[in-house]
């Protein structure tokens, strides 16, 4: 009996998604966003030198397949990717209706999103009336800050200080389905802040917002900073997921990251939450310790929060090489049998115009077999595969590419 490790790159897309074109930045669509690409691009030609210089360097992933992949997705080839492959290779099609976290795990999980999210309109104040009222009475505060679309950081820059001097918290969202509230954890407190955000979820969560997002920051007025006790209280999944098939089966399901906060604790036993380089330390250890028949479920978040919605091609670039770094390492660790597939949930490309997530296609790589050039597939395919790796029933649309 074998072990599984599925492994997502927050936002690592790889262009090409057909329908891009109903997804916008702004009143840009997304038509011809391409994350990894454009940032492979910009280190060829020598745009993305700060704290590294010259084609992007993923001998690791690249070697898997994952420029085999992108070319595949988009036609891109680039200097820095391109090497034979040697593992699974393909690229995976979203369906559900979404480029947000909940929609791009479910579904890599095997459960397509069956509704429309509620997302906030782009005005001032973007939240209703019902909604500020309720988050002041349980914040027991005579107000709120912000409450319009906003990145996280501009946010707290600006609002942080009439924070710390009203005790009011400060209410945000973006393109995707979230309503977000950041609060300084010491002047109003951690468990203050992420008690409001669970009480106040249910009522989100009828509306079909799909996240209410704790943001704690430290720090004092020009150097507030955020902390990693994020927390995201997400609508549960509307059915049975890969984690919830593998544990009826008999096996752990272990999460590292956002992983837990995705699926609301659904069918997970263990969790581990950090920084993206504590998270690859626990990733290495369940490489060490995981049991036959587990699967270890992995979100690292950083590409996506520190570098795409801020636009940073040059640290993109970074983690994206620190990470390939790490990937080699790791999979040394691993048994035979093992399977680990690397892949992400929707693209952020940094080069790309506005500060919103991008509609793409993802790379799906893996070590364990090959080479396996699996084609295009759809996310839901992934959580099938994984399940007859791990000889577990499946449920839901997918299909293995096995």
């Amino acid at each position: 009996m074998a072990r599984a490790f599925l492994i997502v790159m927050d936002s690592v897309g790889i262009g090409g998604a057909p329908d891009a074109g109903a997804f916008f930045n702004g009143d840009l669509p997304d038509t011809g966003a391409n994350t990894l690409g454009h940032i492979a691009e910009a280190c060829a030609r020598g745009l993305a030198e700060e704290g590294r210089s010259g084609p992007l360097k993923m001998p690791n992933l690249d070697g898997l397949g994952l420029g085999a992949a992108l070319e595949l997705a988009s036609g891109i080839t680039v200097d820095g990717l391109g090497r034979q492959p040697r593992g699974l290779w393909g690229a995976a099609t979203e369906i559900s209706k979404g480029k947000d976290t909940p929609s791009g795990h479910w579904e890599l999980a095997g459960v397509p999103v069956p509704w429309n999210w509620h997302y906030f309109p782009k005005q001032n104040p973007a939240f209703s009336a019902d909604i500020l009222d309720a988050v002041k009475k349980l914040a027991g505060c005579d107000g709120t800050l912000c409450n319009t679309h906003s990145a996280g950081l501009p946010a707290i820059d600006l609002y942080g200080a009439e924070h710390m001097r009203t005790g009011w918290p400060i209410c945000y969202t973006s393109a995707d389905s979230v309503f977000q509230i950041a609060a300084h954890e010491e002047s109003f407190g951690l468990d203050r802040l992420l008690s409001l955000c669970e009480n106040i979820a249910p009522q989100l969560h009828a509306m079909k917002v799909g996240r209410v997002i704790a943001r704690p920051f430290i720090g004092t007025p020009g150097k507030f900073m955020r902390t990693p006790n994020r927390h995201d209280y997400a609508i549960a999944p509307p059915s049975p997921t890969l984690c919830d098939w593998v544990q009826a089966a008999g096996g752990a399901v272990h999460a590292i990251g956002k992983i837990g906060d995705i699926f609301s604790m659904r069918g997970i036993d263990t969790l581990k939450k950090g920084i993206d380089l504590d998270l690859f330390e626990h990733l290495m250890r369940s490489a060490d310790e995981a049991a036959v028949g587990s699967l270890t479920f992995a979100n690292f978040v950083e590409f996506d929060s520190v570098y795409g919605h801020p636009r940073d091609v040059s640290g993109y670039a970074r983690a994206l090489e620190w990470f390939d770094a790490r990937v080699g390492a790791f999979l040394k660790k691993l048994l035979p049998g093992d399977l680990a597939i690397f892949t992400a949930d929707h693209g952020n490309d940094p080069s790309w115009p506005g500060t919103d997530h991008t509609r793409e296609r993802v790379p799906v790589v893996g070590y364990g077999l090959g080479p396996l050039a699996v084609g295009q597939v759809g996310f839901a395919d992934v959580a099938a595969s994984i399940a007859k790796h791990l000889n577990v029933p499946s449920e839901g649309p997918g299909r293995s590419f096995l």
